[in-house]
């Protein structure tokens, strides 16, 4: 029996005749399928001119501008020149030109992205843009714009590089080679891959506003990721000479956030002994008297985690907010203070254990995956959150609040509740946020028409792709690592994770496609058995699993997986005795396979996608025909003909006269047809994930690693 996708079990190959055929381009619709965000949100930013307007960033999946309740993407442009455009540093809201609004821009600095990072604007709140992941990206805001001279920008560095500052909007930047410190915060030193071994650097800039010029504000805060010396600066001359405060609790914390309380004449700032977003076990948070020069300890709590997010509330003077980082269990907690931080209250606090007192009612019903309403003494759900750093409460509304965590944004539109009596209704506020990293679609001939597994909050069965729906249960995982279904029985589906296989299963199945699930009993116990990527026989009686740990395992109608073995290199393997026997073709020069997708209708048709394009065969891989014109192609999937008993429509992540892009072909691969464009990149064109519905012409879902799912909304 034929497997109808085996991407990762074996190695194939495949030969070319290239020959110009005819490419086009096409403008598609294309619409989010909705989850509900699903990943990190390190910043938010109120516009400080124009009530309503808000800017949110996320670690790599972009950034968004609030539209009511909603938000609205900025940065679906990111393509293969400019993905790295998806990692948002810090954002800056112009103070005196709402429309104005400056983003850094960059992914990492390691070797995983080859690129520099950069500073680019937009005079149309987003709309377009003009040039101009890393330890500790919830710290900020790096970027800073003057409030009394909007020409005037300053930019924290990381890396060693210091404080560097424009004078004329962002079109140049100079160092500000006075500035005393660059950061000496390393998260860790061993790490040979580049990611945690590089200097956390500068980490915000804070104008103190009651001293603005036109010339330029002369006050200026800058806090620094270092330990064990001085780590807040302030300079009276706009920059040109720099004092160091006095030392808070002995400088053996690093300041996180710094926010400006102007009517107070004091600076609050949040301090970790970790870079975050998901370490720190000691920290304080610190208000700084302008006047006086002095420091006040007014952490709420001391226990073992520091404090990221900070808010004041513009319209009444005194009001702070600061979140925990990080509390892991049961839920973190936010404190809030209407007294400048004599006295505080919290979101929830211990009763006689394990009571628990919650004072807030939560509304996920636009991301449902995070839980909720359950009972006060549940403990099981994190229902605030986690990793919150963006916390901000609207400069124009005491009432409406955001915040960052590590899935979604939440927050509401009755703050000043917690005031009275007390309690608040927590939303999930992330209508038009998309960002999981999508690891694997589906596309069953029955049922949904779409079923998805994703980084950090699982999967799920999109029943309507314009709802967000509840996550996998049964086994609930993080992140859910490969996802299949048999051909001829599209309602048997098996999905699988990469954790620890010697506590739990980590492969589970579904006979109803995907609305219930239950662990294989018979999966291996042993350590490894975990991760990598699944096959299902068309006839759903065979399961080959491609384990990170143990090879290639294989199970038979549900019976204990037993190990399977096959070599890689130039071929391509078939198997017509459940695994017993392989036989092995070379059709050509393909050294670098990436996909095998099967024909939705025909027996034995198969494309193989490689370095050198991609091969099809209509005789189960025994011979093979080049496509034309396609030179390279990463995933591929076959869908819906255009035409009854017309070829299967062929989706293409892959190459056409030097344009990586997204392609589809109606006839075979004698004609292609662009289907991404300048608005919709997918953030390049390599990591992909694509799927083709095999009941809907031109449908296709294409998965992203940051901006979650889009779709075909046109076809038909």
């Amino acid at each position: 029996m034929l497997f109808s996708r085996l991407s990762t079990l074996a190695t194939l190959i495949g030969s070319f005749g290239i020959v110009n055929a005819a490419l086009t381009s096409q403008t598609q619709v294309w619409k989010n399928a909705v989850i509900g965000a699903g990943g990190f949100v390190p910043g938010i930013v109120f516009s400080p001119k124009e009530p309503g307007l808000a800017y949110l960033r996320t670690d790599i999946g972009g950034a968004y501008r609030s539209n009511g309740d909603s938000w609205i993407p900025l940065t679906d442009y990111a393509n293969d020149t400019e993905w790295h455009d998806w990692g948002i540093e810090s954002i800056a809201a112009d103070p005196i030109d709402s429309r104005t609004v400056y983003m850094a821009v960059g992914l990492y600095t390691n070797s995983w992205d080859p690129k520099n990072g950069s500073i680019i604007k937009s005079t149309d709140k987003g709309r377009t843009w003009t040039s101009g992941n890393m330890p500790g990206r919830g710290f900020g805001e790096r970027l800073a714009i003057d409030p009394g001279n909007n020409k005037i920008l300053f930019f924290a560095a990381r890396s060693g590089n210091g404080l560097w500052k424009s004078t004329n909007a962002g079109v140049t930047w100079s160092k500000v080679t006075s500035f005393p410190d660059a950061g000496t915060y390393i998260a860790d030193p061993t790490d040979q891959s580049g990611y945690n071994s590089d200097k956390v650097g500068v980490g915000w800039v804070t104008f103190d506003t009651n001293t603005k010029k036109p010339s330029g504000t002369p006050r200026i805060f800058v806090g620094v990721a270092s330990l064990g010396s001085s780590n807040v600066f302030m300079s009276n001359d706009g920059g040109a000479t720099w004092t160091a405060l006095p030392a808070f609790h002995d400088n053996s914390y690093m300041p996180h956030r710094g926010v400006l309380s102007p009517q107070e004449k004091s600076l609050y700032v949040s301090f970790n002994n970790r870079a975050g977003p998901y370490d720190g076990s000691a920290g304080a948070f610190g208000k700084y008297n302008i006047t006086s020069g002095t420091w006040t300890d007014i952490t709420p709590e001391v226990s073992t985690f520091g404090f990221g997010g900070v808010a004041v509330d513009l319209q009444k003077p005194g009001t702070v907010m600061v979140a925990a980082l990080n509390e892991w269990w049961p839920d973190v907690n936010i404190y809030r203070s209407t007294d400048g931080g004599a006295t505080w209250s919290r979101l929830w606090t211990w009763g006689n254990y394990p009571q628990i007192n919650r004072y807030f009612g939560i509304d996920n019903s636009l991301a449902p995956y995070l839980g909720g309403p359950i009972g006060d003494q549940d403990l099981s759900l994190k229902l605030v959150g986690w990793m919150i750093e963006a916390l901000a409460i609207d400069p124009f509304d005491s009432d409406h609040w955001l915040y960052g965590t590590g899935a979604t944004v939440s927050g509401g539109h009755d703050l000043t509740k917690w005031d009275t009596v007390h309690n608040v209704t927590i939303k999930a506020m992330a209508a038009g946020i998309e960002e999981t990293a999508v690891i694997g679609l589906i596309s069953p001939k029955s049922g949904a028409h779409l079923l998805s597994v994703v980084g950090d909050i699982g999967g799920f069965k999109h029943d309507d792709l314009n709802k967000p729906s509840f996550g996998f249960t049964n086994p609930v995982w993080g992140t859910t690592v490969s996802i299949d279904y048999a051909g001829n029985k599209p309602a048997m589906v098996v999905r699988v994770s990469n954790g620890d296989s010697a506590s739990s299963p980590q492969i589970a199945v579904s006979a109803d496609g995907g609305s219930t699930w239950s662990p294989r009993s018979a999966s291996p116990a042993a350590g490894g058995y975990s991760g990598g990527n699944v096959a299902y026989s068309a006839d759903g009686d065979i399961l080959l699993w491609t384990t990170s740990g143990q090879g290639v395992v294989k199970s038979v109608n549900g019976t204990t997986f037993t190990a399977l073995y096959a070599a890689s290199g130039s071929s391509f393997y078939m198997s017509h005795d459940a695994g017993v026997t392989w036989m092995t073709t070379t059709p050509g020069n393909i050294t670098s396979p990436n996909w095998i997708t099967a024909s939705p209708y025909k027996a034995g048709e198969i494309w193989l996608s490689g370095n050198k394009g991609i091969v099809h065969s209509t005789d189960y891989g025994m011979t093979w025909t080049a496509l034309d014109t396609i030179t390279t192609a990463w995933r591929i999937s076959a869908g819906k003909s255009q035409q009854p008993n017309g070829p299967p429509v062929l989706f293409a992540a892959g190459t056409i006269q030097g344009m990586n892009a997204l392609y589809r072909t109606d006839d075979g691969g004698a004609n292609w047809i662009m289907i991404s464009d300048r608005n919709n990149g997918f953030g390049g064109t390599s990591g992909l994930i694509v799927a083709a519905d095999p009941r809907i012409y031109k449908r296709v879902y294409v998965g992203t690693n940051g901006r979650g799912i889009f779709y075909t909304s046109d076809a038909h």
